[in-house]
């Protein structure tokens, strides 16, 4: 989904770190991940898949809580969601009722936009799958601003202004997210502990599941900005499952063009696939 950001410096720092306890207190430490824990790629190798970019990538172990934070400055850093909000939108949409599950359609009103593939009608998981906008704005204007500012509210999420307006405040607009606190919410999903129902919940995990490998299986929600035809920011977040174990993620990137969702999701599944997670 298309949203605002204003370009930073470019320069790139490099670390593993101490991590968030959570979204509400992100200077409260928890252990770092350490090299052997992440596959044992060095500092210098992570760099290279981020080459090019103003990036931040943010990798949580739910078991033993051990993080590693890429750009540790950045990653606190609020940018705007862009569609990985598809994913609260879907839990909001789900919990109110204006959605009933996964094959709820909303009928496309003959608008004819540039991404052919959102000019026909769609179900809430083909919205989920082709990134459609009108289908998301409606779901929120039906939410409405109060129901939907309860939810950002007790969700804590992010810096919590849709003042925006209730179409696209999650578009380059007022609402803000960090990569630390994306992975936090995700978290939030994956535990069954958001402020939703666990039904809604499963039903989102569901809509955001992209693959299985012989390793892991991959869920996740790219987002995209455009800005004058040129892409400048770029999200991928969500989470890969393995026996026992939950990796959750949260990569964003930006450049003057060329770093948008899709560039995310390929940079962020290449490292979880060299670290042996996926």
């Amino acid at each position: 989904m298309i949203c605002r950001l204003v370009l930073l410096s470019w320069a790139l720092t490099l670390s593993f770190c101490i991590g968030i306890a959570h979204a509400e207190s992100l200077n409260e430490t928890v252990p770092a991940m350490t090299r052997q824990e992440f596959g044992g790629l060095t500092q210098e190798q992570l760099a290279q898949f981020f080459k090019g970019y103003k990036s931040s990538f943010v990798l949580l172990d739910t078991k033993t809580g051990h993080y590693l934070r890429y750009n540790p400055q950045l990653c606190d850093m609020q940018l705007s969601p862009c569609s990985t909000f598809k994913i609260f939108n879907s839990l909001v949409g789900l919990e109110t009722g204006v959605l009933k599950n996964e094959n709820h359609p909303f009928t496309w009103d003959g608008t004819k936009y540039d991404i052919t593939s959102w000019n026909r009608d769609h179900t809430l998981q083909s919205a989920v799958t082709n990134s459609v906008v009108w289908y998301f704005q409606h779901v929120a204007s039906l939410v409405g601003e109060e129901r939907m500012k309860k939810f950002i509210e007790e969700a804590h999420y992010g810096n919590q202004d849709i003042s925006g307006g209730i179409t696209k405040f999650w578009l380059g607009s007022t609402l803000k997210i960090s990569a630390n606190e994306q992975v936090m919410l995700l978290k939030g999903l994956v535990d069954d502990e958001l402020p939703f129902s666990k039904r809604s919940m499963a039903i989102v995990r569901g809509l955001i599941r992209l693959k299985e490998t012989d390793t892991g299986t991959l869920y996740g929600k790219t987002g995209s900005d455009m800005v004058k035809g040129k892409w400048i920011l770029g999200w991928f977040v969500g989470y890969v499952v393995k026996p026992g174990r939950t990796f959750v993620f949260a990569t964003n990137i930006q450049a003057a063009d060329g770093a948008w969702g899709k560039k995310a999701r390929e940079l962020t599944e290449k490292l979880l696939t060299e670290s042996g997670l996926l």
